[in-house]
């Protein structure tokens, strides 16, 4: 099948580099080659296109360009956000507090951190996925150094309060790190305004080029490196700099910074048309997450009696792509933690759909996954043992 007759909405496991994007990077394969670390004239060029990438990144966020540290995704920026913050805090407490739904990323960091004489603590979710402040502030003790809380779910789609969880740590002395890389293009986000102190960036998720990443590093947060060799990014992250893949970051950041107010109401638009029309014209279909505090992007359902893998390769037949939610953990085949998190059934959780749309999505893509959808459910149900109580 033709990848144009495919109706693609599974943006949140991978966007398309934005053509736009392609011709920011393009002079930095051929013209502007240079090693930032080179001391000649060559290596200035890069240096500058380096210093230039950074600042514009920063601008996105509101920060300063010397709090972005480049790495090479927002795996390894957690990795570096939370192990090089407990390695370089080891001193002031050896307890971390992360939320029940954080990213599968995230959740082994935590193993690795028990497995090296850290303690973890996991805040519990409500049934939409959101984590309360009130029972993150009552999981802190004195020996508690950073909180990690991610700034939306990748999966349901809901919105942390991120605001709340950040003031309400203001003078606690515990560091706040958030894993923003649902949220950033969809969420407005401003460090300037909301005082993270670690926080994790993902270029594709913005419509830029896989294999590069960043994490904010507030003025004053201290962390360790995880990584050793030549000291590129502050010592923090060393590796030479890809400089292409960054200066198209730095693109899909400012194309963003312009569009993404109208960009995120359109699509909201989409995704609401295909809410109320499954909800409206499948039984037993659920919508999963918080019903308004969620990404604009993000419709994320169940739907009894019905597995979420068999949905998928239905849907697959018919050209449409979506996912049963993070790509990260979907070969794995085990319920989402996040919607057992929230108290679903295995079975129930099992049962679940997500779509997400993004820069290139249309109605006619609603169209056309309805026009599938109902079908598939109907079939799969009359197949299954779970749903022949109903029929």
């Amino acid at each position: 099948m033709n990848a144009n007759d495919v109706v693609y909405a599974d943006y949140q496991s991978s966007k398309p580099v934005d053509p736009r994007v392609v011709d920011a990077m393009l002079p930095y394969f051929g013209r502007t080659f240079g090693n930032a670390a080179s001391l000649h004239g060559v290596g200035d060029e890069a240096t500058a296109a380096l210093d230039d990438a950074r600042a514009r990144v920063a601008r996105l966020i509101g920060a300063d360009a010397s709090e972005v540290v480049f790495t090479s995704g927002a795996t390894e920026a957690n990795n570096l956000a939370i192990v090089g913050y407990c390695l370089r805090n080891r001193r002031k407490g050896d307890h971390v507090v992360i939320s029940e739904a954080e990213h599968i990323s995230i959740l082994n960091i935590a193993k690795y951190l028990e497995k090296n004489g850290f303690r973890v603590t996991r805040a519990p979710i409500d049934l939409y996925g959101r984590v309360s402040p009130a029972k993150l502030r009552a999981r802190i003790t004195d020996d508690t150094i950073l909180v990690s809380v991610q700034w939306a779910n990748s999966e349901i789609g809901t919105i942390q309060p991120i605001e709340e969880i950040a003031a309400m740590l203001q003078g606690t002395g515990v560091v706040l790190h958030t894993d923003a890389v649902a949220a950033e293009g969809l969420v407005p986000i401003d460090v300037s305004k909301v005082p993270v102190g670690l926080m994790s960036l993902s270029s594709n998720d913005i419509y830029g080029p896989r294999g590069a990443g960043a994490l904010y590093v507030r003025k004053g947060v201290q962390v360790a490196p995880v990584m050793m060799g030549g000291g590129q990014e502050r010592g923090l992250r060393s590796g030479t700099e890809d400089v292409a893949s960054l200066q198209g970051m730095a693109a899909a950041a400012d194309i963003m910074a312009a569009e993404q107010s109208a960009e995120t109401d359109r699509i909201r638009n989409i995704r609401d048309e295909l809410v109320e029309r499954v909800l409206g014209q499948i039984p037993d279909s659920h919508l999963n997450g918080h019903p308004t505090e969620r990404l604009a992007n993000n419709a994320h359902f169940r739907f009894d009696g019905v597995e979420g893998e068999a949905m998928v390769l239905s849907l697959r037949d018919k050209g449409i792509a979506a996912s049963t939610g993070s790509a990260c953990s979907s070969k794995t085949l085990e319920p989402s933690h996040t919607l057992i998190s929230t108290g679903l059934l295995h079975e129930e959780a099992h049962g679940s759909l997500e779509f997400t749309f993004g820069r290139w999505s249309t109605c006619d893509d609603v169209d056309r996954i309805m026009e599938a959808l109902p079908a598939v459910v109907e079939r799969l149900r009359k197949l299954s043992p779970l749903y022949a109580d109903k029929v």
